[in-house]
């Protein structure tokens, strides 16, 4: 199955208490909506003007059962979406 990396930009006036509840919110919904989907992981990142941001790995069919599952969760905006070609770690590499 593919796997995507979602740029996800919070809402600034929800997000310190909204953006735990995400995490939790995400999961119900795919699991309840999308059971097709799977969340590997997100990094929360804030940008260089104080602002929340997540990158999240997720592996699904398609970037339009995303975007659906992304109006379900609600209280953000996709920036963009990536599919990942693969992984690259520095245990792979010798000096």
């Amino acid at each position: 199955m593919p796997r995507y990396l979602i740029d996800r930009k919070w809402d600034p006036e929800k997000e310190s208490k909204e953006s735990i509840e995400a995490g939790v919110r995400s999961k119900r919904v795919a699991r309840e909506r999308f059971p097709e989907i799977v969340w590997e992981h997100s990094h929360v990142v804030i940008d260089e003007r104080g602002l929340l941001k997540t990158f999240c790995i997720y592996q699904a069919p398609n970037t339009d059962i995303l975007r659906e599952h992304a109006k379900y969760l609600g209280n953000h905006e996709i920036v963009d979406i990536y599919e990942i070609g693969g992984d690259i770690e520095p245990a792979g590499f010798s000096d």
